[in-house]
């Protein structure tokens, strides 16, 4: 079976970091779930550069099973950059996307499939008991609070990128040209109607998570910045804050002039005042100069991934 030569019912976006130990099983259990409903199925497994050589493993994958597709990006991308390689080349009418370590059950595929009906284009899978450890859950908790705080947008932490996705969503994902990617918030502004519906969530079948809790927060930052422009609200307000105080401090100092009673001002509260306001100027700087950066990677128009191999090509050669 070549590329290109059959159009599946179902794509599976799978991007691969640190667990090539558990993808034939996943393979398995994805395949059995989709045919299991009478349905086609296709398996894109993405190698995000992943350091356990999973690229190998994919290989093999691809020349046992038809339905398995690898693409191997350049160098780490990133999981959702990953995640948009995949969905740019899967051809399914219905695309599930979800984890390679097998925390995502490959059984819940069926339900998620069957909530995507006609009036529904986008089916969330939402995780009602997590299978992790107390500190990725805090740092899940932590991280999607600071998102929507910065975003104003509210977040289900029980949620994630495990769902099927109508042709029609992936397609205007697909379409916008962000090169900071984040499924959620690109799959929320289409204004698709979204479902969520509970799953089962597993422990993971091995290696561990490369997201720490600083990546965490600095993603969340970064997305922010991407998607929002609370960050620069936020400095306008309390530029007029401040603004606000000193003129109360002006109307004072000038009220004690009028009744006599001046003093020669401090040294101390002179120099806290200088470093009060340069210290607000100089981050006021910092946020405006972080969206002037995001904009200029945005203006450079570089693509959001590069494809170096393709297992269908390595099969084929």
């Amino acid at each position: 079976m070549r590329a290109g030569s059959f159009t599946p019912d179902v794509s599976v976006v799978v991007p691969v970091y640190g667990c090539s130990g558990c993808l034939e099983e996943l393979t398995e259990r994805v395949l059995a779930a989709i045919t299991g409903m009478g349905r086609t199925a296709e398996v894109i497994f993405v190698d995000d550069n992943s350091p356990d050589q999973a690229w190998s493993r994919i290989c093999e994958l691809s020349h046992l099973h038809a339905e398995v597709r690898g693409l191997r990006l350049s160098r780490n991308f990133g999981q959702h950059a990953a995640i948009s390689a995949g969905t740019s080349h899967a051809r399914g009418n219905a695309i599930i996307v979800m984890d390679c370590d097998l925390q995502d059950v490959p059984e819940e595929i069926p339900a998620l499939l069957r909530a995507l009906t006609h009036d529904v284009e986008i089916v969330l899978g939402q995780r009602i008991e997590r299978q992790d450890t107390w500190f990725k859950r805090t740092g899940s908790r932590t991280f999607y609070r600071t998102l929507g705080w910065l975003t104003e947008t509210n977040y289900d932490p029980s949620t994630a990128n495990f769902g099927a996705y109508s042709r029609q969503a992936i397609d205007a994902m697909n379409a916008m040209p962000e090169t900071d990617r984040f499924l959620p918030l690109l799959a929320r502004w289409t204004g698709f109607r979204t479902v969520r519906i509970p799953v089962e969530h597993a422990q993971r079948s091995e290696g561990k998570s490369g997201y720490t809790f600083g990546k965490l927060l600095q993603m969340a930052t970064r997305i922010a910045l991407s998607f929002s422009d609370k960050p620069l609200r936020l400095v306008m307000s309390t530029s007029f804050a401040l603004a606000g105080v000193g003129l109360c401090v002006a109307v004072f100092a000038v009220y004690r002039y009028l009744m006599g009673d001046i003093r020669v001002a401090g040294f101390t509260s002179i120099l806290a005042s200088v470093w009060l306001v340069g210290s607000f100027i100089m981050a006021s700087i910092g946020v405006v100069g972080l969206y002037v950066g995001r904009m200029h990677n945005e203006t450079k128009r570089r693509p959001q991934y590069l494809v170096w191999q393709d297992s269908w090509s390595v099969r084929h050669d």
